[in-house]
């Protein structure tokens, strides 16, 4: 009989456990509470918190004041979820200025509701899978985006271009590398 009461005591314990949430991290939507360092509400393999591995390439982007626009088009499009798994991804990420060149008010379009599988596609022409270091990235490569289109890898002198964005700079993520660019790459 006390052996009943030991396992009844640990399930309940348990269950109980698992019912709570640390208010700490959540807010009163149950959504991951937004921090001074991740401005952006995270949740499934996005929130899970690391502060001693390297960051994945959602948290390099996040990371950026130079790419707040791209992650708030990542929220609107729901894809901070997908960018955050295993991997291994090639990221080709536009910079707030790469956004600010597009016309007026294509920004503001692109994020709205109503909008979202046409921004979702925008997002996927950035990404490509494997991860490709910068000595792969060979004059004339074709890459085939995740959204379906391609796009050509140029180099030009010491600069690489993918499509007409020049690449400004690599870091490399937990699962792939982010590559900085300085124009959006639409879909043809």
């Amino acid at each position: 009989m006390p052996r009943i009461i030991v396992i009844a005591s640990v399930l309940a314990l348990a269950t109980a456990c698992a019912k709570e949430a640390p208010e700490s991290s959540q807010n009163n939507t149950g959504s991951p509470a937004a921090s001074a360092e991740t401005p952006v509400r995270l949740a499934g393999q996005a929130a899970v918190q690391d502060d001693e591995s390297q960051k994945d390439v959602v948290k390099v982007a996040v990371a950026s004041k130079d790419h707040t626009t791209l992650v708030a088009a990542l929220q609107a499009a729901d894809l901070v979820n997908s960018l955050a798994n295993a991997g291994p991804f090639t990221v080709f990420a536009p910079t707030n200025a790469a956004f600010d060149k597009l016309p007026k008010g294509t920004v503001d379009d692109l994020l709205k509701p109503e909008n979202k599988e046409k921004l979702r596609t925008v997002l996927q022409h950035h990404v490509t899978v494997p991860a490709l270091d910068a000595d792969a990235l060979t004059d004339g490569m074709t890459l085939g985006m995740v959204d379906g289109g391609k796009i050509t890898i140029a180099r030009r002198g010491d600069d690489a271009y993918v499509g007409d964005a020049k690449i400004l700079g690599s870091v490399r993520a937990s699962n792939g590398v982010v590559y900085v660019v300085d124009g959006v790459l639409l879909p043809k």
